[in-house]
């Protein structure tokens, strides 16, 4: 795919942040199981499987963050994500934290990560939205530019007490 096109075709991408496709990554028996043995027993070993699904976005478990989601977009044809974020929210303290988000190199500044981030916000009206680790230098840049006018800015805070 010619440089222009795979552009073109992740600015699309973008445009369709809001079709999104979910895996709720549940599993009611290991839960049940982590709370009647306070939590000695059902505890999940290795990386859990998450299924590739056919919408240009997903929502599923994050693979590196018990108990956190991720939020990816694949381009068409492709196998490895354009874009990725793991997040997590707490509607009591109305607060979400976003971690980790990653653009593939080429595709970086055509709108993945914001569109990516925009749709979370949408989503979940009403929180401020956080990091939990402090920020590159380099990085710095991004955060100003996706955080401008979000309740939160993506500034660092720890996780409230409601959230594991």
């Amino acid at each position: 795919m010619a440089v222009d096109d795979g552009k073109r075709a992740v600015r699309r991408l973008a445009g369709r942040a809001d079709q999104v496709g979910r895996v709720s990554g549940r599993e009611p028996w290991r839960e049940i199981l982590r709370w009647v043995s306070r939590g000695r027993l059902g505890r999940r070993r290795g990386w859990p499987v998450v299924p590739v699904l056919e919408t240009p976005w997903q929502d599923t478990v994050s693979a590196e963050r018990p108990g956190w989601r991720e939020r990816a977009a694949r381009l068409e044809g492709e196998v490895e994500f354009a874009f990725a974020v793991d997040y997590q929210i707490c509607r009591r303290c109305c607060m979400g934290w976003v971690e980790q988000p990653y653009t593939l190199p080429e595709y970086q500044r055509c709108g993945l990560a914001s569109a990516g981030l925009a749709a979370l916000r949408q989503e979940y009206p009403g929180l401020a939205w956080h990091t939990l680790g402090g920020h590159f230098v380099d990085s710095r840049p991004f955060w100003d530019a996706v955080g401008g006018g979000v309740p939160g800015g993506y500034r660092q805070h720890a996780l409230c007490r409601h959230v594991s």
